[in-house]
């Protein structure tokens, strides 16, 4: 039998997947945790508690229906949340719910056009005061924010021009000799007999040997206007029989053929991408002229259009603007490439595939540290999109290899960009499959990626971020009841669906949590659980600094088997037990290990009616008794307090 020390020194591969317990060749293997629930890996290494929820507002049962943030951010002052419901807005600012929304009364702007069934697959982009929601079965809507946090309006989008597109091309050959007064440029075409009508205005002429004009406008049956695309030879009478007129062009987007997809601005133009009869098709806006999408003479600043042909059917789903235009399809990712920062022109539009991993529609491509990630069209993979000067274009790498089993049928994703450093970026999946929250906290430069999952006593349905504000909804059974509530994570809470405060004897405003059984702190206390009634309770002394009332959510992390690299070789098949474990905590106030409850405090005078003084330094557990197949810590903790855990090392004995 030997006695060996073991140290984990830091928990930064986060959760593993369980098909990964036997590579201990894996370096990550001995950094990473077999469960790792309700917890965030800071970037130094150790691990605390995730943030609490303080409860917000509620929402209409038509939440259950589909529910989507999207953030709005008007300055650097002013910045909101905007959470759809079907036909309903609510707005958001600083975590507080913005009412009397344009002093109508009501706490939401109505958008009759953005239902239930649209909300699921709504895309967005947003410039200055103006927000652009977009689907295939909606008209483009407007959104703009007005003088104060409480005025917003909704519209049709109205568009100066929409693109045109041949559904139902016809070529005719009208009996009648035209005349043009100049071959080229702008050109007024007389015919010799009544062969044109306003419908003709959009289509074109094409002159035998050379020579395709638009019509631009009609003056009467004899008459019209159009742009020479392809110049004439001369000016010289055009003979019936030598033209064709073609026809059947419409507007590419409509109540008909639908309407865009994906949305975004980027270098002065309103970009469009896909839509139900033209799925793989991306549009461009004249530049500094966002609805207009006419491509004129195809000038440098005109409208554009592409059309993403590779033989593999590519419905775009998302657009990103970031070093390049990116466009994310179902069945993979292009970008538009410029030359030395030039401007995308009419003349130099080409859309370029990189790899071909496929985007899963609905779900918003987010920027992490230069990267955009996406999650894979099945959703069974978390990938990365990012240039890379080694081949001179982008590549796709899979940051969910080591964690896919987090990832369960997720329906949204947000990012919320670390403010110090103590805290990574937080990459946060919601799974529609169970409710929870996969959390990656991800920081390239220190090659981190540690995944959690997050779970609460109900479901989460959707995750938004505003600056630095981490929104979601969530659905709870409270009295018998589903509710869904708009809740915010907050670091000073130890509670999900929370209220707080500093002094008070009865906490009323409690009705959102009538009839449930709460965990209550008062001045870092924690009291006895009582049930909410009438709104309210009564603490069992009075608050003189703080109290926070909410409901439980327990950490819960386990360690992978120890494996101590001996060189005599690998222990899995042996019997190991764990004599002593020390842990390293950093201001910690509850942790229970291997079930057995650390103790942070000692008994002494005028000590149990103090709150437990957070604690930093090595705690000792053990000794522990018991031989068992796989040698595993876990740490949990049985009151809602802070929790900070560096690292552990522990004494291992190892049959033979």
């Amino acid at each position: 039998m030997s006695r060996i020390i073991r140290v984990q020194t830091n928990f930064t591969s986060g959760e593993l997947d369980p098909k990964l317990r036997a590579r201990i060749d894996l370096s990550q293997y001995y950094n990473g945790l077999e469960q790792a629930q309700n917890i965030v890996i800071q970037p130094q290494g150790g691990f605390t508690r995730r943030d609490g929820l303080r409860y917000v507002t509620s929402l209409p049962a038509s939440a259950a229906n589909g529910v989507r943030m999207v953030h709005f951010e008007f300055s650097v002052a002013d910045s909101y949340m905007l959470i759809f419901v079907d036909q309903r807005m609510y707005v958001f600012k600083d975590g507080v719910q913005i009412t009397n929304i344009n002093g109508s009364g009501d706490d939401y702007l109505t958008v009759t056009k953005v239902t239930a069934s649209i909300i699921g697959e709504m895309c967005w982009a947003q410039s200055a005061d103006t927000l652009i929601l977009v689907h295939e079965d909606m008209q483009p809507q407007k959104i703009l924010r007005g003088a104060s946090d409480s005025s917003w309006t909704i519209s049709d989008l109205a568009f100066d021009f929409i693109p045109k597109y041949p559904y139902t091309l016809s070529l005719t050959n009208p009996a009648a000799n035209l005349t043009p007064d100049d071959p080229e440029g702008n050109i007024n075409i007389t015919a010799s007999a009544s062969v044109f009508n306003a419908s003709h205005v959009n289509q074109y002429i094409n002159v035998s040997p050379q020579g395709r004009l638009k019509i631009v406008s009609y003056k009467s049956g004899t008459e019209v206007q159009a742009y020479a695309e392809l110049p004439l030879f001369d000016n010289s009478v055009i003979n019936s029989g030598d033209w064709e007129l073609e026809t059947g062009y419409e507007d590419t987007w409509s109540a008909t053929r639908g309407w865009p997809r994906a949305a975004i601005f980027y270098e002065g133009r309103l970009y469009f991408g896909g839509s139900s009869s033209r799925p793989s098709t991306l549009w461009g806006s004249r530049v500094g002229q966002f609805f207009d999408f006419d491509p004129g003479e195809s000038f440098d600043d005109a409208a554009l259009e592409a059309t993403l042909d590779t033989g593999r059917f590519n419905a775009i789903v998302d657009l990103y603007a970031g070093r390049n235009l990116q466009v994310f399809t179902t069945g993979g990712e292009f970008y538009v490439p410029q030359t030395l920062g030039d401007p995308i022109t009419p003349s130099n539009l080409a859309v370029q595939e990189q790899t071909s991993n496929g985007c899963r529609p609905g779900i918003r491509v987010v920027n992490v540290d230069g990267a955009t990630v996406f999650v894979q069209r099945q959703g069974k993979a978390l990938a990365e999109f990012i240039f890379s000067d080694t081949v001179n274009g982008y590549v796709a790498t899979k940051i969910s290899l080591l964690s896919s089993h987090l990832l369960k049928a997720p329906s949204d994703m947000s990012v919320r960009n670390a403010t110090s450093t103590d805290e990574g970026n937080r990459l946060l999946i919601v799974n529609a499959e169970d409710g929870s929250l996969a959390c990656y906290t991800l920081l390239r430069s220190q090659e981190i990626i540690a995944p959690t999952e997050w779970v609460t006593d109900g479901e989460f349905l959707s995750v938004g971020v505003d600056i630095a504000d981490t929104y979601v909804v969530v659905k709870r059974n409270i009295n018998g009841s589903d509710v869904y509530y708009v809740e915010l994570f907050d670091s000073n809470l130890t509670l999900d669906c929370a209220t707080s405060g500093t002094s008070a004897t009865t906490v009323t405003g409690l009705s959102f949590l009538e009839g449930e059984s709460v965990k209550i702190i008062r001045d870092g206390i924690i009291e006895a659980d009582q049930d909410v009634s009438s709104g309210q309770i009564t603490l069992a002394d009075a608050a003189t600094e703080s109290y926070q009332i909410g409901l439980n959510y327990t950490p819960a992390v386990v360690t992978l088997p120890a494996e101590p690299r001996l060189q005599s070789g690998p222990i899995r098949g042996f019997k190991k037990r764990i004599l002593e474990i020390n842990s390293e905590h950093f201001e910690s106030q509850a942790v229970t290990i291997n079930g057995e409850q650390v103790a942070f405090r000692q008994f002494g005078e005028n000590n149990l009616d103090q709150q437990v003084q957070p604690f930093t330094g090595v705690k000792r557990s053990g000794p522990l008794l018991g031989f068992v197949n796989e040698g595993k810590i876990t740490i949990s903790q049985t009151v809602p307090l802070k929790m900070n855990v560096l690292a552990l090392d522990y004494k291992l004995s190892v049959g033979q």
